[in-house]
């Protein structure tokens, strides 16, 4: 089974931008109690969605510099790419189905 992969400001280009197929990046920090609640359904969806789309996770604060330049505010948020451009923001712990539907727009459009 699939499971989300670590990345960093330096892994960013290559892990996501350069991707082939859309990447679900996890913006999060330890501290965050939201970031806990959703991660277990970010795994979740990382198996089920495995050879469609790839899923990884960025600890904003080893991280700065690419939460910075996205704007990200508040954590969770989740941002989709595609075709290395993010193409759909979640900001906080959302339902797994709420999720789904994110994706499955992604992934037919």
């Amino acid at each position: 089974m699939s499971k989300p992969i670590e990345i960093t400001d330096q892994s960013f280009e290559q892990d996501v931008k350069s991707s082939s197929q859309p990447v679900l990046v996890d913006f999060w920090a330890d501290w965050c109690m939201p970031c806990k609640m959703i991660a277990p359904i970010v795994e979740e969806l990382a198996g089920e969605y495995e050879g469609r789309m790839n899923f990884a996770k960025m600890d904003i604060d080893s991280n700065p510099e690419t939460p910075a330049e996205f704007g990200i505010r508040s954590i969770p948020t989740l941002l989709i790419f595609k075709d290395g451009v993010a193409v759909d923001q979640i900001i906080g712990a959302v339902p797994k189905g709420t999720l789904q539907k994110r994706l499955d727009a992604v992934l037919e459009s």
